[in-house]
């Protein structure tokens, strides 16, 4: 019996630490996207133009999508019920995103693809991490649900698009100076095309966001239709 009360009690603790844990960081989250939506706007009613809103985005940007990838761990774990899979699938996509294109690309962070993925990240992710904050006070307004569950349904293939345009983009400047790419001979006896890769990026699009996508269809069912519960994760 002792043992048994022990054991709830050690397990109640973990999840009260684990609970904790995931409203600081989900509310950090929030907060950092939150400065990124707000340094996009003052930079446009300032100069009427998307022209220097990477480099003023720039730091936060790099901060808080690297930072998802504790997202994965999170899965990986068990402190949050979600696909480590999936998850990955999306966190890995976005941070190669302004890492391996939009930082590694000088010439394409003024195009308005890239205004075009930071606008549809910057307010989904607002409405996730606060969706999730609140959701696991249990203070969930419907409106964050709705907003959650709905708005995605134009933010995600618009983000996509933005996405594979920023790639598209960077192409001929990756062929042009051979960025990242080994050729042979070498001393390793190895070779490496950043440009192929780059197209094959591109074409893995097509199996993964319909996936994707799908899996947010049939959850928008599941909570806004009304045939299960409230979902904090």
């Amino acid at each position: 019996m002792g043992s048994e009360a022990e054991e709830k009690a050690k397990k109640s603790e973990t999840s009260g630490i684990a609970t904790a844990y995931l409203v600081l960081y989900n509310v950090v989250l929030c907060a950092g996207w939150l400065s990124i939506g707000a340094i996009s706007v003052r930079h446009y009613v300032q100069t009427k133009s998307i022209e220097g809103l990477y480099d003023n985005i720039e730091l936060p940007l790099k901060v808080f999508q690297t930072a998802a990838v504790l997202e994965i761990f999170h899965c990986a774990v068990g402190i949050v019920r979600s696909s480590a899979f999936l998850t990955g699938m999306q966190v890995f996509s976005r941070v190669f995103i302004v890492w391996g294109v939009t930082h590694s690309v000088l010439e394409v962070q003024d195009e308005p693809s890239v205004a075009l993925y930071v606008i549809c990240w910057t307010i989904t992710e607002i409405i996730r991490y606060a969706f999730y904050t609140f959701g696991l006070l249990n203070q969930l307004p419907y409106i964050l649900t709705w907003l959650r569950y709905t708005l995605f349904i134009v933010l995600y293939p618009c983000g996509v698009i933005g996405e594979l345009w920023t790639t598209y983009n960077a192409l001929p400047h990756v062929q042009r100076t051979g960025l990242y790419s080994v050729s042979l001979p070498n001393d390793y006896n190895i070779s490496f095309d950043f440009y192929k890769i780059l197209i094959i990026w591109m074409f893995l699009y097509i199996p993964f966001f319909p996936r994707l996508f799908s899996h947010m269809l049939h959850q928008r069912r599941k909570v806004i239709g009304g045939q299960g519960g409230k979902k904090t994760n």
